[in-house]
C-alpha cells in the first residue's frame, strides 16, 4: 500500500510540494477551505508537469499517474485520516496557523508529523500553537519547491530525534537535500545569505555604481557560476583563507550595513510595482505574457542546472 502524506495549502508553495510527493510516489491529499484553489493548485501541477515532460525530466508517460496520485479536499478530516506526515503551507499568519494546527490535533494520530513550511515564525513561536510539541518541526522549502532542492529543516528543543530522521528521509525521498540546523536562527541559514548579498545589491544600485542588470549579471557569471557547485566556505578554501582573510578585513568596514532598504525600494512599494507581480519592480515587465515567460524561462534553467548537478 502506497503511503499517504497530506499537504494543508495549495497556494504557491503547497502545490509544488504536493507535486513533489506525488511524482515520488506517495498518495497525496491537497487540502485548501475553497475548491477554487484547489483547481488552480491542480492547473498549476498540470503546467508543471509539462514542461517537465519538454525537458525530459520525466516521461509524458508518468504524467497521468502522477496526477492520479494527488487528490484534493476541503474537508481537513479527510485530508489526514491515515495519513503519518503532514506539511503544513498555508498564510504565513501565526493565528491562521494556530487555528489549524488546533483542529489537526483533534483528528490526526498521536504519531503524526507536522511539518511547517514557515520562513517567517521560529519554531519556539510555532510551539506555542500545538499541544504535542515533540512531532512539530519546521521544513523550509524554496520557490519553486518542485524545483529547488534545498530544504532548511529546524527542530525544537522537544522535537524527538526519530521526528527529525524521519523528516529527512522523507525529504530525500521526494529527492530534497535537506539541512539540519543546529540551532533555530532568525532567516535560517539560506534567507541569511540572501539578505546580506541583496542588502549589497540594493546599496549599489542605489549608489550608482552599475545598473541593475550589470549587478545581476556581476553574480550569475561570476559567484553565482561557482555557488551552483561549491559554496562561499569551500570556495573560501580554493582561493586560500590567507586572501579571503584580507578580502573580508578590507572589505567589510566599507559594505552597507542599513538596516531598512533603500528609499528607491520603498518608493517602489509603496507605489505598487512590486515586481513581475504587478508588471514593475526594478525591472519592467511588458505584461503578463512576459512575465509567464521569464518564469517558464527560469524554471527550464532550473531543470536543466538540476540535471547537470544530478550527472556530475
Amino acid at each position: 500500500m502506497t503511503e499517504k502524506v497530506t499537504v494543508l495549502g495549495a497556494g504557491t508553495m503547497g502545490h509544488g510540494i504536493a507535486q513533489l510527493y506525488a511524482q515520488a510516489g506517495y498518495d497525496v491529499y491537497m487540502y485548501d477551505i475553497k475548491s477554487e484553489f484547489l483547481e488552480k493548485a491542480m492547473t498549476r501541477i498540470t503546467d508543471n508537469l509539462d514542461m517537465l515532460i519538454q525537458e525530459n525530466s520525466i516521461a509524458a508517460s508518468e504524467k497521468e499517474s502522477i496526477l492520479k496520485r494527488i487528490s484534493t479536499t476541503t474537508d481537513l478530516k479527510e485530508a489526514v485520516s491515515g495519513t503519518r506526515f503532514v506539511t503544513e503551507a498555508v498564510s504565513e499568519n501565526l493565528p491562521i496557523k494556530f487555528d489549524l494546527f488546533k483542529q489537526l490535533e483533534e483528528v490526526i494520530d498521536d504519531d503524526t508529523i507536522i511539518a511547517s513550511n514557515t520562513s517567517t515564525f521560529s519554531i519556539q513561536q510555532l510551539s506555542e500553537g500545538v499541544e504535542k510539541k515533540d512531532r512539530l518541526l519546521i521544513t523550509h522549502f524554496f520557490n519553486p519547491a518542485h524545483l529547488v532542492p534545498l530544504v532548511e529543516v529546524v527542530k525544537g528543543p522537544e522535537t524527538s530525534q526519530t521526528i527529525v530522521d524521519r523528516t529527512v528521509e522523507v525529504l530525500r525521498n521526494i529527492g530534497k537535500e535537506p539541512v539540519v540546523l543546529k540551532k533555530d536562527i532568525p532567516g535560517l541559514i539560506a534567507n541569511r545569505l540572501q539578505a546580506a548579498l541583496v542588502r549589497e545589491a540594493f546599496y549599489l544600485l542605489d549608489n550608482g555604481i552599475a545598473d541593475a542588470e550589470d549587478i545581476d549579471l556581476a553574480i550569475t557569471a561570476g559567484p553565482g557560476f561557482r555557488w551552483a557547485f561549491i559554496g562561499p566556505l569551500e570556495t573560501a578554501d580554493f582561493g586560500g583563507l590567507d586572501i579571503w582573510k584580507s578580502v573580508v578585513e578590507n572589505l567589510a568596514p566599507v559594505l552597507s550595513n542599513e538596516e531598512k532598504i533603500p528609499s528607491f525600494v520603498e518608493d517602489k512599494i509603496q507605489s505598487g510595482n512590486l515586481g513581475t507581480k504587478t508588471g514593475n519592480g526594478i525591472f519592467t515587465y511588458s505584461g503578463d505574457e512576459e512575465v509567464r515567460r521569464r518564469i517558464l524561462e527560469r524554471d527550464e534553467n532550473f531543470v536543466r542546472l538540476s540535471s547537470i548537478k544530478n550527472n556530475k
